[in-house]
């Protein structure tokens, strides 16, 4: 978790460099990641489900795989071992994907996947790590770093949400390219986890990703 006063800090950051974003905080008020524990594999299980997909599309594909594992409140390698791929297929799931949760449990089970490591990696070497992972690519690594690992200095350009909220913000909603999108949001650091937070509150339920 992320102390309170951090978070504050990070706010201040970003209002005092960023005029425009400063109106987005004024807008939403404070950001809510590290605000409390998050399971890791959970999280994981989540981005893998939610790849290419709207928020409301991955909800309630999630609440069906819920159902059928009876993952009452957050998935356990357990779950998805012991499902059937045709069941969960039949949740809404690729067939990609479905064969990757069960991948993911496999390591996880295994030891491949190792989370008490992970957390001691810096950012870069636990994105390469967890791009090994089967259904696991950049933008799902650098999800699981912001929400699961609560690293508060990472801006994924994969993130069509978050481009799309950076147009808008800084460009009247034409397109930046990879480099001008690195730039615009280079006076955020060591807080662009934070800023991406504020980016997608302004395309709330419009959030599609690129894996």
């Amino acid at each position: 978790m992320i102390k309170a006063a951090t978070m504050r800090a990070a706010e201040a950051h970003l209002r005092a460099v960023d005029p425009r974003l400063a109106r987005v905080i004024d807008r939403h008020g404070p950001c809510t990641i590290g605000s409390k524990r998050r399971d890791p594999f959970h999280v994981l299980c989540s981005s893998i489900i939610g790849q290419q997909l709207s928020i409301k599309a991955a909800d309630t594909i999630q609440a069906r795989v819920a159902a059928l594992t009876g993952a009452a409140r957050q998935f356990s390698p357990e779950h998805f071992l012991a499902a059937e791929h045709d069941a969960l297929r039949g949740c809404g799931l690729s067939n990609a994907k479905a064969k990757w949760l069960r991948a993911l449990a496999e390591a996880k089970a295994n030891g491949q996947l190792d989370f008490a490591r992970l957390r001691k990696l810096d950012d870069e070497s636990a994105i390469e790590m967890l791009d090994a992972l089967p259904g696991i690519g950049r933008w799902t690594a650098e999800m699981f770093l912001i929400f699961a690992l609560d690293r508060l200095d990472i801006f994924s350009l994969g993130d069509v949400g978050l481009r799309n909220g950076l147009n808008r913000l800084h460009n009247g909603g034409a397109r930046l390219d990879d480099a001008a999108s690195l730039a615009q949001v280079a006076c955020w650091a060591p807080y662009r986890s934070v800023g991406s937070w504020y980016l997608w509150r302004i395309l709330d339920g419009d959030v599609a990703t690129a894996d």
